[in-house]
């Protein structure tokens, strides 16, 4: 039960990150600085707790010679994850912007416990799994279908009220098409995020410390995001800009959010497995994305959760306990 419990809230503390982060890019204008500061506060955080830990902070020489180089990408591709999440909350919104890598990181998922990718338990696809992902699936086409319903009604009318305009509505139209990239950018986003957990859980275990193996995924990715501030924006003045122009206090909290849910992953991976521990946080993710509309949190639009939503949480919370009696 806590490992459930524990799951799930890492993944409303996801959801969280990607709407105080996307606030933040609003100060200071780059996704790339933003991500920067998310990572810089999350490497702190997690600095202090490996050393309350009692662990250190530097890695034993064997493990640099004896491990294959994928253990240290982790960083990276949380770097590449939340980068993207980042860019997508402002074009898909906070339930899409979780639901399409929740789509990448249950497929992904299930292919590294199948197969046994970056020494992960072997789980294979049985029959309990299959019916699990379909409940899963279901659930989260119903928590964000009347959105996408109601969504699409809206642009058709609109294109039916500019059928005089067919330069406006072209424009529309691409705008739509532009939107599906998106989703599918969120896919790949989603698929490197269930690859970080598989990593980082790994390196977990190498170290003998889930604080330690998280710490060192945020450090990775804090170096590699620095050179992409220095190279890409060449300027890190509007790091300050939060401050001169008075942003709430919990604009700054995202990289902790994140650091709790890497290290969340990398612990839980050791206990149950990639895939249970995915499925778990994006059950959160999903609640997450809906609270934050719902109440209009960090400054999102609010929009009212319907029944159907509650529905789509409570089938795809019965497939996540379906794969989980495994």
């Amino acid at each position: 039960m806590f490992f459930a419990l524990f799951g799930i809230a890492i993944g409303i503390g996801l959801a969280m990150q990607t709407a105080v982060n996307s606030q933040l890019r609003k100060f200071v204008i780059s996704p790339f600085l933003a991500s920067m500061i998310s990572f810089a506060i999350g490497c702190i955080f997690l600095t202090a707790a490996t050393l309350l830990n009692g662990s250190s902070l530097g890695v034993p020489l064997h493990v640099f010679t004896d491990e294959p180089l994928w253990i240290w990408i982790g960083g990276l591709l949380g770097v590449v994850a939340l980068t993207t999440n980042i860019l997508l909350f402002p074009k898909l919104g906070s339930v899409q912007t979780s639901v399409m890598p929740i789509l990448g990181m249950i497929m992904m998922s299930m292919v590294i416990d199948h197969f046994g990718f970056f020494r992960s338990p072997k789980q294979p696809f049985s029959m309990n799994r299959v019916w699990g992902v379909i409940l899963v699936l279901l659930g989260v086409f119903l928590a964000v279908a009347l959105g996408e319903i109601l969504q699409y009604r809206r642009y058709k009318q609109l294109v039916k009220e500019q059928a005089t305009k067919p330069e406006k509505t072209s424009i529309n139209s691409r705008s739509e098409s532009g939107q599906w990239l998106w989703r599918f950018i969120g896919i790949g986003s989603g698929m490197l995020m269930a690859t970080q957990a598989a990593i980082n859980g790994q390196l977990g275990k190498v170290l003998h410390s889930p604080i330690h193996a998280a710490f060192i995924s945020f450090f990775v990715g804090l170096v590699i995001l620095i050179f992409i501030v220095l190279i890409k924006d060449r300027s890190m003045t509007n790091l300050v800009q939060p401050i001169k122009l008075s942003a709430p206090w919990w604009v700054w909290i995202g990289g902790i959010l994140g650091a709790v849910y890497v290290l969340g992953n990398a612990f839980l991976v050791g206990e149950i497995g990639t895939g249970q521990t995915v499925m778990l946080a994006l059950f959160g993710q999903i609640t997450g994305s809906l609270l934050v509309e719902q109440f209009g949190l960090l400054r999102s639009n609010r929009i009212k959760v319907r029944p159907i939503q509650i529905l789509g949480l409570i089938i795809m919370l019965s497939g996540v306990f379906l794969i989980k009696m495994l």
